[in-house]
């Protein structure tokens, strides 16, 4: 035991010994580390510094460099805008002295007006004076003057402007007859359809007279119960094997003529019966007038027409005006409108398209207060037709202006289809009317001795008293009995006016 504690002891003060000398060891380590840190801040503070004046040198050198170009720059700038002030200044001088000699020039040509109007005075007050004179000399006024010198020469002058206007109108008639007949002879040509004398018949044969009884009926049942069903009248008379059905409306004298003929045909004759043939005699009609009208869209080449356009068109193969059947001629009337309009360069479906459907108002003319035209018109309107081909429908009549050449186009076919021979047909009392008012009409003008309707109606010649009417007022009386005719006479066509004026001398040798 007393061995062991003096090596504790020992042991002890070799750890206490041990345990100092690595605290002095460690601490004089931290010092030096220390050390170093102070010295590498301070190099790291120095550099700073150093790095610091070298920017506050290099800023104030850039500043000074900027504050010498803003020195330029405004030195620059004041030496530019002293050159302007300056240019300015003798801008100002120039205007000053041209306003100064504008002025000058004003002035002196105020002072020349003042002369001019002065010496103007003097010439007007000359001047009447003159013609005060004159009217003392010649005991006259000048607009009695003037009225004597017009007259004598409008009296030189008027063989001269006779024979000029006669030169002029041979030179057009020339070429222009001439283009005109090759263009519709052209286009009649090449239409070559046959005559169109078709009209909606109202007359339905019988098989025997006894069958009128049945279409009567006990105590008139049947034929009451047929009128009110068709709206018809249904005429039974001495007309041996025949009834007449009476209507204004075509489409309903067709329905009750295929109605009639259903129950001629069925021998059942009774209200029930007439009323369901006539039902099915109008739906049959109305298919009719559909399928017509598409058959003339499309033999025209229109097509994508409104429907109710479309049936329009069909309507007017039920309708005639002076025996020509209007389905017929609005298809001949487009065909010739198209080919004028290709042959003259115009618009050919504007053209096809007025002429189809320039008539279409007579389809419902009978319903509708109005003109054929001005109904027409109406209806393409409602239904956004283009308003070039509303103008050939409202103008082909001349009830309005005509606004493009497409309806001077179907005017002039309108008229080739109506007066063609063979397309129309009139009565003898109306014949013989229209040609006599022809010829009152023209004896009706001062200085017509006799006149006369040639050629059916469609030319007139009229002879004049050669000393009453000479030859330039022999054009100016053509002139206006052409123009009397197109205002108060109805006719299909053209009528040609002429003018004869001649002087016989007569002698005898003895």
């Amino acid at each position: 035991m007393d061995d062991v504690f003096p090596l504790v002891v020992v042991g002890l003060l070799g750890l206490v010994v041990g345990g100092a000398a690595a605290w002095f060891y460690l601490n004089s380590l931290a010092n030096k580390r220390r050390q170093l840190a102070e010295q590498e801040a301070e190099r790291l503070v120095a550099e700073s510094q150093e790095k610091a004046r070298q920017l506050e040198d290099q800023a104030r050198n850039e500043a000074l460099r900027v504050e010498r170009e803003a020195a330029q720059t405004i030195e620059r700038r004041r030496r530019e805008m002293d050159r302007e002030e300056e240019r300015l200044q003798k801008r100002r001088e120039d205007l000053d002295t041209r306003l100064e000699r504008l002025e000058q020039r004003d002035q002196a040509l105020n002072k020349r007006q003042s002369r001019i109007d002065k010496r103007t005075n003097e010439i007007e007050e000359l001047h009447q004076q003159r013609v005060q004179e004159l009217q003392r000399i010649a005991e006259m006024s000048i607009d009695e003057a003037r009225a004597h010198l017009i007259k004598a020469i409008e009296d030189d002058a008027r063989p001269d402007m006779a024979r000029r206007i006669r030169e002029l109108e041979a030179e057009l008639k020339a070429t222009a007859d001439e283009r005109a007949r090759d263009i519709i002879s052209l286009a009649i040509q090449r239409i070559a359809s046959e005559h169109v004398s078709e009209i909606s018949v109202s007359v339905v044969p019988l098989p025997s007279d006894e069958m009128k009884g049945r279409i009567i009926g006990r105590n008139g049942r049947n034929i009451r119960a047929f009128e009110q069903a068709t709206g018809v009248d249904v005429v039974v008379d001495d007309t041996p094997e025949a009834v007449t059905i009476s209507s204004f409306n075509p489409v309903r004298r067709e329905v009750a003529k295929r109605s009639l003929e259903k129950l001629v045909l069925d021998g059942r004759i009774h209200p029930a019966r007439i009323e369901k043939l006539v039902e099915d005699s109008r739906k049959e009609v109305e298919r009719a007038i559909v399928e017509e009208g598409e058959r003339a869209m499309y033999e025209v080449g229109v097509p994508g027409l409104h429907p109710e356009l479309v049936k329009l068109v069909g309507q007017l193969k039920f309708r005639t005006s002076y025996g020509q059947n209007q389905h017929a001629h609005a298809i001949e009337t487009a065909h010739i409108a198209g080919i004028i309009a290709a042959e003259l360069g115009a618009d050919v479906q504007v053209a096809k398209l007025g002429g189809l459907l320039h008539d279409i108002g007579k389809a419902i003319d009978h319903e509708i207060e109005g003109t054929h035209s001005g109904i027409g018109a109406d209806m393409a309107r409602r239904y956004k037709v283009p308003e070039k081909v509303v103008n050939c429908i409202e103008s082909h009549h001349h009830e309005v202006e005509q606004t493009c050449v497409e309806a001077v186009i179907v005017e002039a076919a309108d008229a080739i289809s109506g007066a063609r021979p063979g397309a129309r047909r009139e009565s003898l009392e109306t014949y013989i009317k229209r040609v006599k008012s022809l010829e009152d009409l023209a004896k009706g003008f001062p200085g017509v001795e006799q006149t006369y309707a040639l050629q059916a109606g469609r030319e007139v010649r009229i002879i004049v008293r050669p000393e009453e009417i000479d030859d330039l007022a022999s054009l100016r009386l053509a002139r206006d009995i052409a123009r009397q005719i197109e205002e108060t006479m109805q006719y299909p066509g053209q009528i040609k006016v002429q003018v004869i004026r001649e002087t016989r001398s007569t002698d005898y040798a003895r």
